[in-house]
């Protein structure tokens, strides 16, 4: 596997990869540069993210240097099924079941007390963790391909918009980038909403494709 980085340059590290059906050798490729510590320009929904094992404290520590982003920040995470949800969580309440049922996979990230083996680098030390089942067939498939949690933060610098199309992506973040999938033009908008379910009632920390009122509804 480190033979093959080290041959990837800014243009043969991105791949096309299909976004309604993407090919296994693509998430096999992808789901091993995670697994080997790097990290991988990735689509969500919305926005291209960057991928690292959420479990690896020096692959996150990576994330947080090439997004240029405060350790004071947290970084939230994406999960292949509830049972995956689980091993980093203290407990799912019942305003996040609900929440899960409605929304998941889909646009709602869930802010949980973390579990004791989640790093405290990737909760900033709150002790809080966010995550979501992500809607998109190649965030999902690339989830699926791995055994711990991978983080989900958006591709740019910090405090900079977010991108929909790899061409919009600071090169900064492209030749820092292991391996890039170019999944071609995303759904673009603000990103996921975000509750915190910590606390009652249930609190928005960022209101994005989902509305809250949608979301209070199902409650």
């Amino acid at each position: 596997m480190k033979k093959k980085q080290k041959k990837l340059n800014d243009n043969s590290k991105v791949l096309t990869v299909d976004p309604v059906s993407p090919q296994a050798d693509i998430i096999d490729l992808a789901a091993e540069t995670i697994i080997m510590g790097g990290v991988v320009l990735f689509p969500t929904t919305c926005l291209y993210g960057l991928a690292a094992d959420a479990m690896n404290e020096d692959a996150v520590r990576k994330i947080y240097s090439i997004k240029k982003r405060s350790a004071g920040n947290p970084i939230l995470v994406l999960v292949k099924n509830h049972e995956a949800l689980e091993k980093i969580t203290v407990s799912i309440p019942f305003a996040a079941a609900r929440i899960m049922e409605k929304f998941w996979p889909g646009n709602v990230t869930i802010v949980f007390e973390a579990g004791k083996e989640v790093p405290s680098i990737i909760t900033a030390k709150t002790g809080k963790i966010g995550a979501r089942i992500p809607a998109h067939d190649v965030a999902l498939s690339l989830t699926k391909r791995l055994k711990n949690p991978v983080t989900g933060t958006s591709a740019n610098i910090s405090e900079n918009t977010g991108c929909s199309v790899i061409s919009d992506i600071s090169p900064e973040i492209i030749r820092q980038a292991d391996l890039i999938l170019d999944a071609g033009s995303l759904k673009g908008g603000i990103g996921s909403t975000v509750i915190d379910v910590t606390v009652t009632p249930p609190k928005i920390l960022r209101e994005g494709t989902t509305s809250a009122a949608d979301i209070f509804n199902c409650l």
